[in-house]
């Protein structure tokens, strides 16, 4: 059908946009192979999604929480790393059922957890891949670099059903810093510290096989530190405004991925010469990373959302947005955009080409 018949509020993907930034990331990776791609789910929720990255060369996907990972086995993914602590005996039970279908890691930083896990695999005679988190400069999951890092591989090396499989090092916050050279910066500052604490392991006589974190706005940083083995970008294949905020070395806001995400809205109500209304608010899209922009119509702005309304501003009298148009919103952060909605509308050339069900909407367990 044309796109112009899909009723909104809607979440539409520009397919050869998308597809680009698959290919783009893909590519990007060093010709020698010694740095692979390991996505993440948790921007998608999508197994359509992770089985076209995977299909492009990834080892395997990343994702957040059980259910999610539930979701995409059940989608025909066959290895995922909960790059997430996992905590408290229910989740433990799921997690081990689900080891028997996939290969599966989880990440832990703490001694306690490390006990429970091991206690879990051999419930179910199952083995788990454990990468010790470490905090580089995030302040939020992950215990200290360095020898507290370097006792927890120990625990875990000790562990009769658990495998030491390496480091998880991701600096979320790094991810939008605006400025190119202070971006880099905090992703050196990372890499010395995974790079001194898998070095400190391996001296313990204990194999570190992977380092894996890097994301969407500092993978290339990660690539040049020779560190990091795996990257865990997510938001790269969708793009939203906020990552659209990010500078590069030329002080360009110009990004390397295209905006291939956006929510299908129409206008329900013109009041005047400076306001439109559309009909997707808070329920269509989050705005914890801002307001969405409008791509195609650089003299107007959204600049407030209510439940099922947005308000747009006009900067000078046009005809343009009148009652019953539609019209693309970039939404500010793309992962929690997704999870308000039910399916993708695939679009090529303005025709629907494909329907993707959002198979882990609302996995929060």
């Amino acid at each position: 059908m044309p796109l112009a018949e899909v009723d909104t509020p809607a979440l539409i993907v520009d397919l050869d946009a998308f597809e680009g930034n698959l290919r783009r990331l893909a590519q990007a990776l060093p010709k020698d192979g010694r740095v692979k791609l390991r996505p993440h789910a948790k921007t998608h929720k999508s197994p359509d999604i992770a089985r076209r990255q995977m299909a492009l060369g990834a080892v395997g996907v990343c994702c957040q929480k059980v259910a999610e990972a539930e979701a995409l086995v059940r989608g025909g993914v066959d290895d995922i790393l909960v790059s997430n602590q996992v905590v408290g005996p229910t989740k433990l039970r799921r997690l081990a059922a689900l080891a028997r279908e996939a290969r599966l890691g989880v990440c832990v930083d703490d001694a306690g957890n490390v006990a429970a896990l091991d206690a879990a695999a051999a419930e179910a005679a199952v083995t788990f891949r454990i990468l010790v988190e470490i905090d580089v400069g995030a302040k939020r999951c992950g215990v200290e670099p360095g020898e507290p890092a370097a006792r927890l591989a120990e625990a875990v090396a000790r562990s009769k059903h658990l495998r030491f499989g390496g480091l998880q090092v991701y600096h979320g916050s790094a991810q939008h810093i605006r400025d190119f050279t202070e971006r880099r910066t905090a992703i050196q500052r990372a890499g010395e510290m995974a790079g001194s604490t898998r070095d400190l392991i391996r001296r313990r006589g204990i194999e570190c096989p992977i380092v894996t974190g890097a994301g969407t706005g500092s993978f290339r940083f990660e690539i040049e530190t020779g560190v990091w083995d795996e990257l865990q970008c997510g938001s790269y294949i969708f793009m939203d405004a906020d990552y659209g905020r990010n500078l590069n070395a030329d002080g360009e806001t110009k990004a390397e991925f295209e905006h291939s995400l956006f929510v299908w809205a129409t206008v329900m109500s013109r009041p005047n010469e400076e306001r439109a209304v559309v009909d997707a608010g808070h329920k269509a899209y989050s705005i914890d990373s801002g307001l969405p922009t409008l791509p195609d119509f650089p003299d107007a702005t959204l600049d407030r959302a209510a439940d099922e309304h947005g308000r747009v501003i006009l900067k000078r009298p046009t005809n343009a947005l009148r009652i019953g148009d539609k019209i693309r919103l970039i939404p500010g952060h793309c992962d929690p955009t997704v999870n308000l909605h039910d399916w993708y509308v695939g679009v090529r050339k303005g025709k629907v080409e494909a329907l993707w069900p959002i198979a882990a909407r609302g996995a929060l367990t």
